[in-house]
């Protein structure tokens, strides 16, 4: 080959080579959802949340095969090969592509059991009469805001002896209970319908961080959606009632 034929080829194949994969996510994005869908989210979303929905989703989408990897630390979802994650919080930083699933608010409940014997927890300041099944994060476990109607906002430290995590295990512990605790709308609906949780200090909204939250869709930024992961996408926004707009996230790291 000549030096002029060496310098074509060398920069005509990465071209072609890019051609390829254009081609290959073209067919991948017309054709039936299928493959290995690799899913994370924190422990208890995912438990609580996400498991109960699979039936309905292996159901609808019988070809693709579902590996949750459920987990309280944010992984590297490219080094992990993920290719959807829920997470948890006010914002998502990183250079993903992000989509609310829903907005999540946080209540102060209690088992009907405990508030029969205890004091009231009709205030903000009652909760200091009261051993709360805490987090272990600095501000879950330190003191909770509360804000009423007026837009008020109401600083109420907390204490008590019973430090727990997941979320999961604290609603375990209020329903056993235990004491009052702040927990997420998502996990303790049924709870609260079945009448075994009771809501406590009602008129306020009550956060440990903020109190605009939400559980983010996201995955790795790239040119094309896959065709299952674009299912599980509609799947949980179907089950959840919720229908939200797309965005990029960049990271500015």
């Amino acid at each position: 080959m000549t030096e002029a034929g060496a310098l074509y080829l060398a920069r005509i194949t990465p071209l072609s080579e890019e051609l390829a994969r254009a081609a290959d996510e073209c067919r991948a994005m017309h054709s039936e959802p299928r493959g290995t869908l690799r899913i994370s989210a924190s422990a208890t979303f995912g438990q609580r949340f996400i498991v109960p929905r699979l039936a309905g989703f292996r159901s609808a989408y019988s070809e693709v095969a579902v590996e949750g990897i459920f987990s309280d630390n944010n992984i590297d979802l490219v080094a992990e090969r993920v290719d959807l994650a829920v997470r948890l919080a006010p914002a998502v930083d990183g250079d993903y592509i992000v989509s609310k699933l829903m907005d999540t608010r946080y209540r102060v409940v209690a088992a009907p059991g405990y508030l029969r014997q205890a004091a009231p927890l009709r205030h903000p300041e009652d909760i200091a009469h009261h051993r709360a099944i805490l987090f272990p994060y600095r501000d879950y476990r330190s003191r909770w805001l509360f804000r009423d109607a007026g837009g008020t906002v109401i600083e109420q430290r907390v204490d008590g002896d019973l430090v727990l995590s997941p979320a999961g295990a604290i609603r375990d512990a209020a329903l056993a209970g235990l004491g009052p605790a702040l927990l997420p709308d998502w996990l303790i609906r049924e709870d609260l319908d079945r009448g075994v949780l009771h809501p406590c200090i009602g008129g306020w909204d009550v956060t440990a961080t903020t109190f605009d939250t939400a559980a983010w869709l996201i995955y790795p930024s790239r040119s094309y959606l896959p065709a299952k992961v674009r299912a599980m996408i509609d799947f949980l926004r179907g089950s959840n009632g919720s229908c939200e707009q797309t965005r990029a996230v960049s990271s500015n790291k």
